[in-house]
């Protein structure tokens, strides 16, 4: 039930859901074998059913790219008999809240309106949230029917500040979708868009849901969650969720295929790893994880076998690594192919350090081979600065770089087969007040956020840099910024230091794309991940300023850069 991620005024922006919706006197009948389409599939409701043997024809009746659910099965060991190789038994546990009829939400998060579902671009908008976390998407013809209906209620969250939709979830009346004379409730699919700086938003959403339901005098509101989703369960038992009896049935498919096919030690894999195992083990290609932590594993199919690192494979040549990961080299490889790069040299004296500071006017100061934004210090204007940044860079790996620094949005294009596949902008962290927390506080829980949607994988460090970026803007960690005031708190977009990430490949510039294809060219490397700075994607201006050997793939979706990779490395199974 869960899945645990452009600008308005208010005189446009969309009422908010009523706080109290009417109030239902007239009963309703129960229904034989109800269901109700959601959008993402059919929930069944499974004490309506006539018998086991017609729950089980239903389910098989699951339509191809949907995901249809029973729910409250009292017999599902009869259930998964009637089609053992078809059906499984989900391992989710159910969780109830009771409601009371006088109860009332809390106010929302600040900086967040919840509302209902009202215009065709909600479900695009929901649809790429649903995109970001892995989620079946909803039809949109089903869901638009429903945007009227008692039955089924679904709610956006949007941010005051740029009107983007953040979040969402479903609340399904059983009272109205199958004649339920318990008068139950449930909540589904509650999704928050992990690159939000809003903090809150799934437990206004859930609150909503709450009071929506006591209003209409319901009983109590259910939902269903994955055992081990342990930062779902924390926020449903905060919100007064207790677990109960339950059972949940689902068909197998490639959607639910992680839930009932064993791959080996795949729970400790980053995301990064576990987004291409999972359209491997989709494909029939056998995992074998070798050492979990670093994310290294072996894909085999028909006697052809791959070693993967993530993204890094036995394609990459050695002589590409080194192109790669040594800054210097990688730039004067692109540069010799005609490529645009920025003007760079090693730190040295400090006199020299200094006379091409004078020459550039500001300096990017980065490890000629460190990874992952470590080190790196952006837009250094004064020669203290330039001190202090060269001794930080220092203690990363290998010698200290000095590059110019080119203005513009830092762009990253992936390239698998020599092809582009997804081109992405990355945005430095940035935080936004609510007129009581320090900044340093806002920093902690937005890095929570990012490393609970990311498997640890970003976070904002509290570091010099950050107090570098703070003080250009006569800030300091224990600054507290009015409601509503965003501030960035890190020069870098680099995700691994809580950058987000936005996609852009359907605007990029032939120009941009063509770079990026000979850049993978000249640099000999398969798979890789070239760094760009632009004024915009859609035109042609750039600099290339890196190539990354080992990108992180599932940074791109909903572009399919799983699939072209396994394309890449099984293309009989493409």
């Amino acid at each position: 039930m869960t899945a645990t991620p452009r600008p308005d005024t208010a005189a446009t922006r969309k009422p908010a859901l009523a706080a109290v919706a009417p109030i239902e006197t007239a009963p309703v009948e129960p229904r034989a074998n109800a269901a109700i389409d959601c959008g993402w599939g059919r929930l069944l409701y499974a004490p309506s059913f006539e018998s086991p043997r017609r729950l089980a024809q239903t389910l098989m009746q699951e339509e191809p790219g949907k995901r249809d659910i029973a729910l409250y099965v009292e017999t599902p060991q009869l259930v998964l008999a009637e089609a053992p190789t078809d059906l499984f038994l989900d391992p989710s546990l159910l969780y109830r809240r009771t409601l009371d009829r006088g109860e009332r939400r809390d106010d929302d998060a600040p900086g967040v309106t919840i509302r209902r579902l009202t215009a065709r671009s909600d479900i695009a908008a929901i649809n790429r949230l649903y995109h970001m976390r892995g989620m079946v998407p909803l039809d949109p013809a089903v869901v638009w029917s429903h945007r009227h209906s008692d039955a089924a209620v679904y709610l956006v969250a949007e941010d005051d500040l740029t009107g983007d939709v953040v979040g969402s979830a479903l609340g399904v009346d059983h009272v109205q979708a199958f004649g339920d004379r318990d008068g139950g409730s449930s909540l589904w699919c509650l999704v928050v868009d992990p690159q939000t700086r809003l903090f809150g938003v799934g437990q206004s959403l859930t609150q909503h849901l709450i009071a929506h339901f006591a209003q209409r005098g319901r009983r109590f509101l259910d939902l269903s969650v994955l055992h081990d989703n342990e930062q779902a369960i924390g926020l449903y038992q905060k919100l007064g969720f207790e677990q109960v009896p339950g059972f949940v049935v689902k068909h197998k498919n490639a959607i639910n295929q992680r839930l009932f096919v064993g791959t080996g030690d795949i729970g400790g894999l980053n995301p990064y790893a576990r987004l291409i195992v999972d359209e491997a083990v989709r494909r029939g290609i056998n995992v074998e994880v070798l050492d979990a932590p670093a994310g290294i594993f072996k894909l085999r199919h028909f006697g052809h076998e791959i070693l993967c690192r993530e993204s890094l494979t036995d394609l990459t040549g050695g002589v590409a690594m080194t192109w790669c990961q040594d800054k210097v080299l990688t730039l004067r490889r692109l540069a010799s192919v005609g490529l645009r790069v920025p003007r760079q040299q090693p730190a040295g004296a400090p006199e020299d350090n200094l006379a091409f500071l004078q020459q550039c006017g500001s300096l990017v100061v980065k490890p000629s081979m460190g990874e992952q934004g470590r080190g790196i210090s952006v837009d250094i204007r004064t020669e203290d600065d330039l001190v202090q940044a060269i001794e930080r860079a220092s203690g990363e790996a290998g010698p200290v770089v000095l590059e110019e620094f080119c203005p513009g949005q830092d762009l990253r294009v992936v390239v698998i087969g020599y092809k582009v596949v997804a081109a992405a902008l990355r945005r430095p962290a940035e935080v936004v007040g609510d007129g009581s927390s320090t900044i340093a506080q806002l920093v902690e829980r937005q890095s929570a956020r990012r490393a609970a949607a990311t498997g640890g994988e970003s976070r904002i460090p509290l570091d010099a840099e950050t107090d570098r970026c703070l003080a250009g803007q006569d800030l300091s960690l224990d600054s507290v910024l009015d409601e509503g005031r965003a501030v960035k708190v890190r020069k870098t977009a680099n995700l691994h230091t809580g950058g987000t990430i936005h996609d852009v490949t359907a605007e990029l510039h032939p120009a941009l794309a063509e770079a990026a294809e000979t850049a993978a060219r000249a640099l000999r490397i398969p798979v890789v991940g070239l760094d760009f700075l632009v004024p915009a994607p859609d035109q042609p201006d750039y600099v290339v300023i890196e190539a990354n050997e080992r990108p992180g793939l599932a940074n791109h979706e909903p572009q399919p850069t799983a699939q072209r990779f396994v394309d890449l490395l099984f293309p009989f199974t493409a």
